[in-house]
């Protein structure tokens, strides 16, 4: 039998017709925005995507030369919604792949039954520690004037880099236009990041809605929505933080403090000799720098800079890093920020304390700090300050970004690729350490 909707119904009905075609946006279930992380367990992966509708989230694996898409794993979604005024929603995924031969090359593809990803490819991370892990490293990437992108995208894809570190300030910025910056910035990087775990820190240009787009579009190890974590690769032990902290207060002093003790422990494990045994070299990441010869103004040009020193002007006063880092013998400080390239000799308390005159890096008497924040961006490079101070070795104001391998336990290998020099190698350095750890410095 035939059911009849009572006429005033229909008409009800056919009144919201148009609202209705104006109010469902279509049915967005394809995965978009795909990038790896690694959750700094062997042998894992961790893939995170995009969809605009609630789909499940399996990610279908094999590996290279072997049968397609013959392992599965599930994983779930976290609903996201931006904080604009449109308050925009997107599910963000995440399957986290385990049980991965070190070193071997698998095809995936990621979504779900009602759409699906390109096939993509990684290597899982080799995790011996007689691994020479290559990287790409840079900070301040956008979408408008991206100008390393292109470099980075064939190099990634050429198999010469086993991860990237992007040291703060995506898109510029994620949140804006609703968020359909930080889905463009993410859609754009694909072609990195769907390849090698792409592991970041965030920067001040995230920091709208306390961070909310950082903190829910990345995946990084620890229980901090990638915030401050560390992980280990080859013969170092990478520490990556907030330096924003220091500067965005009214989102809670007691980060600042929290992430402070957090740093402190970790830097204690990683000391303890089993440890440093085996992984001798410490490095970190953090956005803003605790020194920089820009002319700019930034905290990094100040005697007094926050991240360096601390803040006297907060209740408790806030201890800076450079004395925490010096105790635990970090050996090399990666930062961003200023849209310019800059090596530092080997410096602690404003000083220089090179090596030797002849060789500055080899038994460095202080921690080594290289900035690069010129991947390219909107608001284009920084003008550097005529006269820098005794610690600038080397700067340059060419968009690029910096390449690093950490060969062995005694040798870390260095370069800057100037973007605007067709990707020829501007600088290069070995920094080289027979002994680590607060000794080394004496």
């Amino acid at each position: 039998s035939v059911k009849m909707v009572p006429v005033h119904a229909a008409w009800a009905f056919l009144g919201l017709a148009p609202l209705l075609v104006l109010g469902v946006p279509p049915i967005w279930t394809q995965p978009e925005q795909v990038h790896l992380s690694y959750p700094g367990v062997p042998g894992s992966m961790v893939v995170t995507w995009t969809t605009f509708n609630k789909t499940e989230s399996k990610v279908e694996y094999g590996l290279l030369g072997g049968q397609l898409f013959e392992m599965t794993a599930r994983g779930n979604a976290t609903l996201f919604v931006d904080s604009g005024e449109e308050k925009r929603g997107m599910y963000i995924h995440r399957v986290t792949l385990i049980d991965l031969k070190p070193a071997a090359t698998y095809v995936y593809h990621c979504g779900s039954d009602v759409g699906w990803s390109d096939v993509l490819s990684f290597t899982a991370l080799n995790d011996s520690t007689n691994f020479s892990p290559r990287f790409a490293l840079y900070g301040d990437l956008g979408n408008e004037n991206p100008q390393s992108l292109a470099r980075l995208q064939k190099e990634t894809q050429l198999g010469m880099y086993d991860a990237i570190l992007h040291i703060g300030d995506f898109a510029y910025d994620m949140d804006e236009d609703n968020a359909r910056i930080g889905d463009e910035f993410m859609r754009q990087i694909q072609s990195i990041a769907a390849y090698v775990p792409y592991m970041t820190c965030p920067g001040n240009h995230e920091a709208a809605y306390n961070f909310s787009n950082y903190r829910n579009r990345f995946s990084m190890p620890g229980q901090t929505e990638s915030l401050w974590y560390s992980w280990n690769v080859g013969s170092a032990h990478i520490i990556s933080f907030s330096t924003e902290v220091f500067f965005y207060i009214q989102y809670g002093l007691e980060l600042l403090f929290k992430q402070y003790e957090w740093l402190k422990k970790d830097l204690e494990e990683a000391n303890r000799p089993e440890n440093r045994a085996v992984r001798p070299w410490i490095i970190t990441m953090g956005h803003r720098p605790m020194y920089c010869s820009d002319d700019d103004q930034d905290d990094c040009t100040r005697f007094d800079s926050y991240v360096r020193l601390g803040r006297k002007d907060t209740k408790p006063p806030a201890p800076g890093l450079e004395d925490l880092f010096y105790r635990y013998g970090v050996d090399l400080e990666l930062w961003a920020h200023e849209h310019t390239y800059e090596r530092l000799w080997p410096v602690y308390g404003d000083k220089v304390y090179n090596g030797s005159k002849e060789q500055p890096y080899v038994n460095p008497k202080g921690p080594v700090h290289i900035i690069t924040g010129s991947a390219g961006c909107r608001e284009r490079t920084d003008r550097f300050n005529p006269n820098p101070k005794e610690w600038s070795a080397f700067r340059s104001t060419d968009y690029g970004y910096t390449r690093m391998q950490v060969v062995n336990k005694t040798h870390i290998y260095l370069e800057q690729v100037s973007d605007d020099q067709y990707g020829r190698v501007i600088d290069n350095i070995w920094v080289v350490k027979e002994k680590h750890g607060f000794s080394a410095w004496l």
